[in-house]
């Protein structure tokens, strides 16, 4: 979850809203892609621990970008299924969680949900059916990351489907990072769409990613595209697995650019499902 640019014309995973998992919408999706991979948040509750983990490493020492937030392990105030949708929420709750023996004195509570560990991918097409929060200082995120942690970041590859920053409703952002192209550096491949409705309804964030090409977008629009620049790693870290992430962080060096308005707590994003589609046969 840090921070790609041009188009390109390869065929992008997107369905409607309405259709079921195996559904497709027209063109968009090759018809030789199956779904392989799906949670449809049906079932109220804890998430499903089959489909994921929680990510708590860092809880203690602090989070990444200078981050706020408590991720929280297996609560519902933070990550639960609710009619339908997984809700992430962020909350102001301090007193509540300084008694979790890895508190690392956060004023904030959320959740960093991850398929690491439980499934994982290399190629294929994603979607995501959300609603984002929109409070100041709010940061939330659908993104995946290389399983293979003997690479350290960003030489392992990150591929953000989604990124939204509170102090900056509306706007949606598509980006890459690697080893030649990132965020620390200033050089990451970056786009962003406007979505005026992001926190208000539902949109669908897509990626279509194959050996050569990663193609994102939202809502059947294509929002950024990055073809493959050459054989080196350091350009394109992207073939191997891959796991997906989804979490709320609060603050941060991007999220928290213009402070954190605890008035408007507590902050969600609704997942309506998360599915993976890939090539038959793969």
């Amino acid at each position: 979850m840090a921070k790609i640019l041009g188009l390109s014309s390869l065929a992008v995973l997107v369905l409607a809203a309405s259709m079921t998992p195996g559904a497709r919408a027209e063109t968009l999706i090759p018809p030789d892609y199956k779904l392989v991979w799906a949670d449809e948040f049906a079932v109220d509750g804890l998430p499903d621990d089959n489909k994921w983990a929680y990510d708590t490493d860092h809880n203690r020492a602090g989070w990444f970008n200078n981050e706020k937030q408590y991720y929280a392990d297996h609560r519902a105030e933070n990550a639960r299924v609710e009619k339908g949708s997984l809700i992430i929420e962020a909350r102001a709750d301090a007193d509540a969680i300084s008694t979790l023996p890895d508190w690392g004195k956060q004023r904030y509570s959320s959740a960093r949900l991850r398929t690491l560990g439980k499934a994982s991918w290399t190629y294929g097409a994603v979607e995501v059916r959300a609603k984002l929060p929109c409070g100041v200082g709010s940061w939330p995120a659908i993104w995946m990351l290389s399983d293979d942690k003997t690479i350290p970041w960003p030489d392992s590859g990150e591929i953000d489907i989604m990124e939204h920053v509170g102090f900056d409703p509306g706007k949606v952002h598509f980006s890459l990072h690697t080893k030649a192209a990132n965020f620390i550096q200033h050089t990451e491949k970056t786009a962003f769409k406007s979505v005026p409705t992001a926190c208000t309804e539902m949109h669908r964030y897509h990626l279509s990613w194959t050996p050569n090409l990663i193609v994102m977008g939202v809502d059947d629009a294509r929002g950024f595209s990055f073809k493959r620049p050459s054989t080196k790693r350091s350009e394109w870290p992207f073939d191997g697995p891959f796991h997906i992430l989804l979490n709320l962080a609060i603050g941060g060096d991007w999220g928290g650019q213009n402070g954190i308005d605890d008035d408007a707590f507590p902050q969600r994003m609704e997942v309506d499902y998360v599915r993976v589609y890939q090539k038959s046969g793969s």
